[in-house]
């Protein structure tokens, strides 16, 4: 789609309307609204059209643009996920089944979008997992975990010019000093280490923004400001991985903002 989408409005309006009861008052500026986001979520114009001739029908269309993009993005959510998870096993056949199968049953065409975007890149990298080349027009975080994959199979890395650069890129993102990644790329047969010496960082990375992320919640909700904001500094002490410490600088200056307990 080339026009960008905001389903703000229509998720306000049946938050009011369907969620809290509230009565649908068809003004021009409503009715606009429910015809552009019906046709959004690929509602045929004509049913639309009709549908808002009438309150009652046009509760009844505002509901189902809701239902759409409700199930739609939980849909994706869950498959991209499933998806992620795959290609970090290797497993990128039942990558692309996962869009494939989103495919089979989604109308929503922005949506539908994401699912085959997604479904081109797992299609690229089934040619890095085969080539063992760094394909210039992926992320690096995408073909990082299949070349690992390539190296534990047994088929070392090819140290070029292009995978020279790769892992440094990704040595950076990762948080290793330059001394340490030049020294692994000094011996060849050390590139599939460093390869795997960088994953292991992101995914321990990863592991703890998910587990500090559940405490601070946890301490917020129960009105812990403080308790929240230790939680993020602890984890700020320990955290190499630059984009995760900016994650965390982030919700610390987010806590910081909020206005102290009464």
């Amino acid at each position: 789609m080339t026009t960008e989408i905001d389903w703000g409005p229509i998720r306000a309006l049946g938050q009011r309307v369907i969620e809290r009861g509230e009565p649908l008052e068809l003004t021009d500026e409503v009715r606009a609204l429910l015809q552009r986001s019906a046709e959004e979520v690929a509602l045929a114009p004509e049913d639309a059209q009709n549908a808002l001739r009438s309150i009652p029908t046009a509760t009844t269309l505002l509901g189902e643009i809701r239902r759409r993009i409700r199930e739609g993005s939980a849909q994706l959510g869950a498959a991209t996920l499933r998806a992620y998870d795959l290609r970090d096993d290797g497993d990128l056949d039942s990558a692309c089944r996962q869009m494939e199968e989103v495919l089979a049953v989604e109308v929503v065409p922005l949506y539908r979008e994401h699912a085959e975007a997604m479904l081109r890149e797992m299609t690229q990298l089934k040619s890095v997992a085969s080539s063992g080349q760094v394909d210039p027009k992926l992320s690096d975080r995408a073909q990082a975990p299949i070349l690992l994959h390539r190296v534990q199979q047994g088929h070392p890395l090819e140290l070029n010019e292009g995978m020279r650069a790769f892992l440094r890129r990704s040595a950076s993102d990762a948080g290793m000093s330059e001394a340490e990644t030049e020294e692994a790329l000094a011996i060849p047969e050390r590139a599939g280490t460093l390869l795997g010496q960088i994953m292991q960082r992101l995914r321990d990375a990863s592991d703890r923004l998910e587990s500090a992320m559940y405490r601070m919640t946890e301490l917020q909700d129960a009105g812990d400001v403080e308790g929240a904001r230790q939680q993020i500094r602890d984890w700020l002490a320990v955290e190499v991985v630059p984009r995760f410490r900016r994650a965390a600088e982030e919700q610390l200056t987010y806590l910081d903002s909020l206005p102290p307990a009464p």
